[in-house]
């Protein structure tokens, strides 16, 4: 088997890892250097300035020994199974990189033989990427739960993000679908990793001369649908690991049926717009000061499917609005629906000068056919409907819809 046929396997293998994004870090290049890593990142997304951006997204290989009941590289299953050498993977990225197909690594693997021996070959491909060929370029890189620590120390010095995925929502889960993974192992690596990147940022900020230890930080991956767990226990798991892990960024990943197996769910399409919610929601999570128990309960577990989670809290606390857009303070105006992050530092920074009116707002980014129905201008309010907690809903409902001209099955699979 030639180079090029195992990247047809090996890439194809990849694209249910949906845990890559920007990078966050810069790694400048200079002479006798090869590519270099700037702060908008390197990936099959959408940079903060608007540019498509690319990496080689491969496995090492799909040569697995675990039985995971929803993955396709299960050792079970029929399907063609390939490896790269060290030198083989290096040799390609190089070579897609100066012809300008690429602009980094996303390397990740099946277990091989153990997980020691999967990571001493992945950590070989990225030391000998960095060190031989000078390659400046970012690299993301998939740490295998079980291998040793050593390696991890190793991967941290030359990969720009690490990542550990914790796969499912609960133990219990991975008992039921991954029997030969373990919670405990899953967990060790990311508390480890969590600790060693915040002791090298310590450590920086003393002396510039240490090296870096995985710049950008590491993230996760969960799959979302393969298993019976709420939306409100992903978002409880996922708080627990940004405050506990130092986690970057948690990925939800749609379940997507690609073996039959009496233990998962019979689902007719990939559950893409579940996975949009909980992203939102996340997003409130990191940005906007909220907690799994403003957003879920136990008695209201799932996420609205028809509506944005921020809207969703704010026809359930009606108590709360209208908020002033002229007195409140920046945590009541983080808690407007059509009002973002870069709109209310706008809003705080300008009416030092001048009194807000509706098309003001507007102006500066807010987005008025969401926020209309919660804010008043001075005590003046923009819609007179905050007593009609339904007839906001519908209204809500439609502006949302008109947004969205193109189906969010297309939207979300383009990551692909």
């Amino acid at each position: 088997m030639d180079t090029l046929e195992k990247l047809g396997i090996l890439s194809g293998s990849a694209r249910y890892d949906a845990s890559c994004a920007s990078s966050g870090s810069r790694r400048s290049g200079g002479e006798g250097v090869l590519g270099n890593a700037s702060s908008g990142g390197i990936c099959h997304s959408w940079s903060d300035d608007g540019r498509c951006i690319s990496l080689l997204k491969v496995l090492l290989s799909n040569d697995c020994r675990y039985d995971c009941a929803y993955c396709v590289n299960r050792s079970s299953n029929p399907v063609q199974r390939a490896s790269f050498t060290v030198e083989e993977l290096v040799e390609l990225t190089i070579r897609f990189y100066r012809r300008n197909y690429i602009e980094g690594l996303f390397l990740s693997s099946a277990v091989m033989r153990d997980p020691d021996y999967t990571m001493m070959r992945m950590a070989a491909v990225v030391r000998k990427l960095r060190e031989e060929e000078r390659f400046a370029g970012y690299i993301h890189l998939k740490v295998i739960p079980g291998c040793s620590r050593e390696l991890i120390d190793q991967a941290g010095l030359y990969a720009d993000r690490l990542s550990v995925n914790i796969e499912l929502p609960s133990g219990d889960s991975l008992k039921t679908l991954a029997p030969q993974k373990k919670k405990e192992t899953i967990l060790e690596p990311m508390a480890y990793l969590g600790e060693a990147i915040n002791a090298n940022r310590i450590e920086r900020r003393k002396t510039r001369k240490s090296p870096r230890f995985s710049p950008a930080g590491q993230s996760t991956q969960m799959i979302i649908g393969a298993s019976p767990e709420s939306d409100y226990r992903i978002l409880r798991l996922s708080q627990g690991l940004y405050q506990k892990m130092n986690l970057k960024r948690v990925y939800y990943s749609a379940y997507v049926p690609v073996n039959q197996d009496t233990r998962l769910p019979v689902l007719a399409n990939p559950p893409l717009q579940r996975e949009h919610r909980l992203y939102q929601a996340d997003w409130l999570l990191r940005n906007y000061g909220f907690t799994p128990d403003e957003i879920l309960s136990e008695e209201h577990p799932f996420l609205d499917q028809k509506l944005d989670p921020k809207a969703a809290w704010a026809l359930r606390h009606p108590e709360f609005f209208p908020v002033d857009v002229n007195r409140a303070d920046y945590g009541s105006l983080l808690r407007v629906p059509g009002i973002g992050v870069t709109s209310a530092r706008r809003i705080l920074a300008a009416r030092r000068y001048a009194v807000f009116t509706p098309e003001g707002l507007k102006k500066i980014g807010v987005v008025m056919k969401r926020a209309r129905y919660f804010i008043t201008c001075s005590g003046r309010p923009v819609e007179k409907l905050f007593d009609r907690p339904t007839l906001i809903r519908q209204k809500l409902l439609v502006a949302e819809t008109a947004s969205s001209p193109n189906s969010l099955k297309q939207r979300q699979m383009s990551f692909f």
